[in-house]
């Protein structure tokens, strides 16, 4: 197989929202409370939304930055590349990549809309609700709808109300989407145990639906910050694989003996752990299931439930896709994480092709492309030409698109970047500052 060949859809990606966002999805009476784009006197620009400050984070939006400037300063769009937020600057950096189709996590209302749910906690419900819809509305009707058949919606839930939860499931389902975030430690945003029926609602909605559940690393147990003095790479390297926790949870669970249709993606996670996660899983249980009287179905194994339910994705992941039938073929995917710190943008398919040697060409187009638009509902050949989807038909319409790296656009002082960041602590301290520094009344950022 030739790379050009391939199809390449992404099942992680991330949208830094633009600021007009809220202006078509809220009635008159709600825009003056929509969280607002404000530009700051350090000359960042935050969302603003009931007095709280919302940061573009570095690291969330450095595609297009030299590696030498990643940080975690406060980012204005201004000091972005347009794909970041612009949702027709977005379709050219993915021609350029070769990327047909993105699948993108929201940035302001964090993974699973907490910055809706505090103000639900609050007892704001109504604000928090009407907030959601149009938030979800903008996704679906605006990012995704603008270029048919570029993106898979996903949509974030109420995740303060399970009922609430299964009644946006089937309004968005209403709109095609087909794909909802869920966190992967809902105790670590103070809601009920991943156990609990409390949740009951929202899985029966989305196993109906054939609604996708996914579930981003660091959704509900947040960066994984070791000891402050630790290098940053500690930080980096271990937090994909913090989704352990989570699918062990989900396998031992009794959810999806309940609802044996229910989907769940694991996002961002890598694949090149699982092969030892599936035999650790089976060995536990064929040791202890005695006498901790746990069982599955039909003399089921934890690794056939896992291979059954759950979803898998990578970025560059070469043991995981030598060990790919241990981990089951028919569930793996790949993504691009754009515009994130990890992601492989503009030489991703440089990047997977080098990954894929030897693969059969069967197995490369099910991790590549089959496999996520079977799982998500997702049909881009109804609008776009098959033979227009590959990397080189998409790369020959991006001939334009200006690739140079952005030079000295970051937040910190030019001398400062040979300083780097030598610790998690330094990480913690820049992340406080974001939060907290004064902004100017101003509104619109960079518009």
């Amino acid at each position: 197989m030739k790379m050009d060949d391939m199809i390449l859809v992404s099942v992680d990606d991330h949208v830094c929202e633009p600021p007009d966002m809220w202006e078509r999805h809220l009635d008159a009476k709600w825009k003056s409370r929509a969280p607002r784009l404000l530009h700051k006197q350090d000359g960042s620009d935050v969302w603003v939304f009931e007095g709280q400050q919302i940061p573009n984070v570095g690291l969330n939006a450095v595609a297009g930055r030299r590696p030498e400037e990643y940080g975690m300063e406060p980012t204005a769009l201004s000091q972005l590349r347009r794909g970041c937020w612009n949702v027709d600057a977005r379709v050219e950096d993915m021609n350029a990549n070769g990327v047909l189709g993105s699948l993108c996590f929201p940035t302001v209302p964090g993974f699973v809309g907490e910055l809706f749910g505090r103000q639900a906690d609050a007892g704001n419900g109504e604000l928090a609700i009407t907030m959601l819809r149009a938030y979800n509305d903008w996704h679906i009707d605006e990012w995704c709808e603008k270029h048919p058949g570029r993106f898979i919606p996903l949509a974030i839930p109420p995740i303060w109300d399970p009922a609430e939860m299964g009644r946006e499931v089937h309004r968005v389902a209403r709109k095609g989407c087909h794909a909802v975030t869920f966190a992967d430690n809902p105790g670590g945003l103070g809601r009920p145990s991943l156990h609990s029926e409390h949740w009951d609602p929202f899985w029966k909605a989305c196993a109906d639906e054939g609604t996708v559940v996914c579930i981003h690393i660091g959704s509900g147990t947040r960066m994984n910050l070791q000891d402050p003095g630790a290098p940053i790479e500690v930080m980096i390297a271990g937090t994909p694989i913090t989704l352990f926790n989570c699918a062990t949870e989900l396998v031992f669970s009794e959810i999806f003996n309940k609802f044996p249709a229910l989907k769940i993606a694991l996002s961002e996670g890598g694949i090149g752990w699982i092969p030892y996660f599936l035999e650790r899983i089976d060995y536990v249980h064929d040791h202890h299931h005695r006498w901790t009287l746990h069982g599955f179905p039909n003399g089921k194994k934890p690794s056939d439930v896992f291979r059954e339910h759950i979803i898998t994705c990578f970025i560059d992941d070469a043991a995981g896709v030598r060990n790919r039938e241990l981990i089951g073929i028919d569930n793996i995917t790949w993504e691009c994480d754009y515009p994130h710190s990890d992601s492989t943008w503009p030489k991703a398919p440089e990047t997977l092709f080098a990954s894929l040697a030897g693969v059969p060409e069967a197995d490369v187009h099910k991790m590549t492309w089959q496999n996520t638009t079977r799982h998500f509902q997702y049909d881009p050949f109804k609008h776009i030409p098959k033979e227009k989807c590959t990397v080189a038909a998409l790369r020959a319409q991006a001939k334009h698109v200006d690739l140079a790296p952005i030079v000295g656009a970051g937040g910190k002082a030019p001398s400062d970047y040979a300083k780097g960041y030598a610790t998690v602590g330094d990480i913690i301290k820049q992340m406080a500052g974001a939060f907290s520094t004064p902004f100017e009344s101003k509104p619109g950022g960079a518009g």
